[in-house]
């Protein structure tokens, strides 16, 4: 049975989501792989990406997106003025770990910001906190371990300054292969229903689970991005969704990884077709990321522009797919968020 949401949670939750209660949010927290993205598109070393650079890259995209979006994921580091430039209806999420991990040994370990608590993040203005951890159920049990004790350390400090905890996890092979390979889709289901089993359990306080899409639709036969290597038939894509959201007792949301906004779009549509009850998304770079040339070539002005069109054509993309999503109240067996508040 699920702890019961207290009343600061649901209001904090409420305000994250749209008028159905779903979560059609933007994410826009990326820092390492964005300096790394503007430096290639300003032919310029990632060292030399400016904190500005950083800055108003991130206020573009929250100033443009989030009046179609119900809230934005942002970093304390560089989007604190794209923060205080979002819509006034959008809810704020913002990060609490460090950018990247811990290579120089193997486990891909996660770092908490060293000048940062949850506490600071509420002051901030964030109505949840959020974490991105590196997991697969097959790594080395020493080395799940200690990813264990930081969730569910984590998630007692939330619990602690009642704020919301919407943890991301990130599937990876620990034998070093090619995460966007024809092996690694094979055992992609697995990774990611394992993970969402372990993270619903109640000790971790966790609120809300940030889930891949449990298929990659490049090797899903049916899809529209099948590349003709198959990993799975529809049917049984259509299972592999089933079996993870099944084993999930929090309300989750699908991240889109990276892929494209087509591959997103489709991914969610088939999400829909299998009956899964997903809550929504946080959909960060199938959004933008075209708008990086454009922004290393000509500027901030030229980027506004293309986020005001093609930006804003692919947020609208995502959100006519969340039609078929539930509202996260819904998990708890609730017709309304004022209905767990009661």
């Amino acid at each position: 049975m699920a702890a019961k949401l207290t009343p600061a949670k649901i209001q904090n939750l409420k305000a994250l989501t749209n008028e159905r209660g779903v979560i059609a949010a933007a994410a826009m927290d990326q820092r390492g792989s964005l300096k790394k993205a503007i430096g290639a598109a300003k032919g310029i070393d990632a060292a030399d990406v400016t904190d500005e650079m950083m800055s108003e890259f991130k206020l573009a995209v929250s100033k443009v997106l989030t009046p179609h979006a119900s809230a934005i994921l942002l970093d304390p580091q560089w989007g604190l003025p794209a923060a205080a430039a979002r819509d006034p209806k959008a809810g704020l999420l913002l990060s609490y770990e460090e950018s990247g991990y811990d290579n120089s040994q193997p486990g891909r370990l996660p770092f908490l910001l060293p000048d940062v608590s949850v506490r600071n993040l509420k002051q901030m203005g964030a109505n949840a906190v959020k974490i991105l951890l590196y997991y697969t159920p097959f790594e080395e049990e020493s080395i799940n371990a200690q990813k264990h004790a930081w969730v569910e350390r984590i998630g007692a400090e939330c619990v602690a300054h009642d704020i919301p905890y919407f943890l991301e996890f990130v599937g990876y092979d620990p034998a070093g292969g090619d995460e966007k390979g024809l092996e690694y889709a094979k055992k992609k289901p697995a990774v990611v229903s394992g993970s969402m089993r372990e993270f619903s359990k109640e000790y971790y306080h966790v609120d809300v689970l940030k889930v891949e899409v449990p298929v990659n639709l490049a090797y899903a036969e049916g899809a529209g991005v099948y590349t003709g290597q198959r990993a799975y038939s529809k049917d049984e894509a259509f299972e592999h969704f089933r079996e993870a959201a099944e084993l999930a007792s929090k309300p989750f949301i699908y991240l889109s990884a990276g892929v494209s906004n087509e591959q997103f779009t489709e991914s969610l549509r088939w999400a829909g077709e299998a009956g899964v009850n997903f809550a929504g998304v946080l959909c960060g770079r199938a959004t933008w990321k075209e708008g990086i040339p454009v922004y290393g070539k000509h500027g901030p002005a030229a980027l506004e522009e293309w986020l005001l069109d093609q930006g804003v054509k692919n947020i609208n993309n995502v959100n006519d797919c969340l039609k078929a999503a539930s509202p996260w109240f819904s998990f708890y067996g609730a017709k309304s968020a004022d209905d767990l508040a009661a």
